[in-house]
């Protein structure tokens, strides 16, 4: 039978009138001012009952730099330091699908990333690393499908079962076009390729998150709390809307999409947007959909501290505000953390400063007690005030994206961009004009020498990783890569799933920029 959820919060919305309010509360026994426990719907004070409790955070610290083997080393210290989970940086050729040699690629190779060029660096970001053992998270886009191909193979060679593998691929690009500019294809051509990723998923490899919808870069585009939350949910309800059409289940897919926010600097206003998050979600997929698992509606997100919060200026007070942002996530309630190093407002971290951000996670983790509590702040007048007032802001963004047609012909008007930048201006303003204090730049200001430089980034790195390169080139056999990649060219033009003619592809040794280019012959550019 198809079951439809309670959800607490529709008790105030305006189409209850207020005899059927009290009649509802009076059924359910529930207080108007403080919403179920943890682990029941809405899911506004955690989506699990005990919470931390039960099982902390997975400490997942973001790395990639230089080359596939520099990573692999700082992979490796980051879970002797005890990280219980890899998330994985790629440099901005391989997120716009290029290779290392390529002319688009120059003085980009390996600066904000590691660069993946095919199937033998895979295999060396992750050697030693037994990938069915270890969830993995990867923040890759337009080329998502291609990545996450390479990936699933390296782990099959390993010995692993796709059904082992554990892990998520961001494969968000709708907040690419309204937020961060790394898009490859057209809309249309994107969500294809983003349902592709969930359709196969779901039939191969049951634990892996297909989807990690991004407000993280929506809010660093300069989005408040409430847009980053409405923008979101928009997005993710256009993959579902996407997905269905293709003629997937609800029940089969939504379950393992995930989300992504980031953690800003307004600690109470940052830990109601989380529980406002996962009440609104829960909420939308109710009046929306019916669907007989409740985790269709149960929101799980990860979350990654401010980098736009952080400062060059007197940098070692970035310690200080990642620590407060972090326990902000905590507090609201994130299943995943990222904290940021200290130097990152001067490049990427260095081992100490990636050390310390960990370190940062597990003092809270361990030393402060507020593990011990679930939602502890949850019922304080204050923070369910604030909470509501969160939900209704972002419904009102979702209603606006859904008067323009949806995210996607939203998209093509332009319309979250504006919002955004409307946003930033005034945030910006607010900066200049001093109604913004941030310590170090308007406030408690000193005069600095020369900044320290972050990770450096060897340029006899990016030589070699070019120069392996062209010896892959030259020892493949490209009579098979030339098949598979016909193959991959006429799985475009059928419209069939296309992650497996990837898989084929990279395993005869094609590149992330030759897969790309078939898909961008069939696809299109945007």
């Amino acid at each position: 039978m198809m079951i439809r959820h309670l959800d607490w919060s529709v008790l105030s919305t305006a189409t209850l009138s207020e005899d059927e309010r009290l009649q509802t509360l009076n059924r359910c026994q529930i207080s108007v001012d403080t919403p179920p426990p943890a682990g029941k719907p809405p899911f506004t004070r955690g989506i699990h009952e005990g919470m931390y409790r039960d099982r902390i955070w997975t400490m997942r610290q973001y790395a990639g730099f230089s080359d596939p083997e520099s990573t692999n080393r700082r992979f490796k210290s980051l879970l002797k330091s005890g990280q219980s989970g890899l998330s994985v940086a790629f440099d901005l050729p391989t997120q716009l699908g290029f290779d290392s040699d390529d002319d688009h690629s120059i003085g980009e190779v390996g600066r904000v990333g590691v660069p993946i060029d095919s199937i033998s660096d895979m295999r060396s970001l992750f050697e030693g690393i037994k990938l069915s053992d270890v969830s993995t998270s990867m923040t890759i886009n337009a080329p998502a499908a291609v990545l996450l191909a390479m990936y699933s193979v390296v782990a099959e060679e390993q010995g692993a079962e796709l059904s082992q593998i554990s892990g998520t691929v961001q494969n968000d690009v709708l907040k690419e076009y309204m937020a961060r500019g790394l898009h490859i294809h057209p809309p249309e051509g994107s969500m294809r390729l983003a349902v592709d990723i969930i359709e196969w998923c779901s039939e191969n490899a049951p634990k892996w998150n297909p989807i990690s919808v991004s407000g993280y870069h929506i809010r660093e585009a300069g989005s408040t709390a409430a847009q980053e939350v409405g923008l979101t949910i928009s997005n993710a309800l256009a993959y579902i809307e996407a997905a269905r059409e293709r003629g997937l289940s609800l029940d089969a897919f939504a379950p393992r999409i995930s989300f992504f926010f980031g953690c800003h600097r307004d600690f109470l206003e940052e830990i109601c947007k989380f529980r406002a998050a996962r009440t609104l979600w829960y909420q939308i997929m109710n009046e929306r959909y019916d669907f007989d698992d409740v985790r269709c509606g149960r929101m799980r997100f990860h979350t990654q501290t401010a980098g736009v919060t952080l400062t060059a200026q007197q940098s070692t007070n970035n310690i200080v505000r990642v620590a407060y942002q972090a326990l902000a996530s905590v507090l609201g309630g994130t299943q995943s953390l990222h904290t940021n190093g200290y130097d990152e407002a001067l490049g990427l971290p260095t081992e100490e400063s990636a050390k310390v951000a960990l370190r940062t996670q597990q003092i809270i983790a361990h030393e402060i007690g507020v593990v011990g509590h679930v939602d502890p702040l949850g019922g304080a007048p204050l923070i369910e005030e604030m909470t509501s007032n969160i939900i209704s802001e972002a419904r009102k963004v979702i209603e606006s994206i859904d008067r323009h047609g949806g995210s996607v012909e939203a998209v093509k008007a332009g319309i979250q961009s504006r919002m955004i930048h409307e946003s930033a201006w005034v945030q910006q303003n607010e900066l200049e004009d001093d109604l913004q204090r941030v310590v170090g730049v308007n406030l408690h200001v000193e005069e600095e020498g020369k900044y320290p430089a972050g990770q450096v980034i060897n340029d006899e790195a990016i030589e070699r990783q070019i120069s392996k390169l062209s010896s892959h080139r030259s020892t493949r056999n490209n009579t098979n890569v030339e098949d598979a990649l016909e193959g991959l060219r006429s799985a475009v033009s059928a419209d069939v799933n296309l992650i497996d003619p990837i898989r084929v592809a990279c395993k005869s040794g094609a590149t992330v920029g030759e897969i790309c280019g078939i898909l961008r012959e069939g696809l299109g550019t945007w």
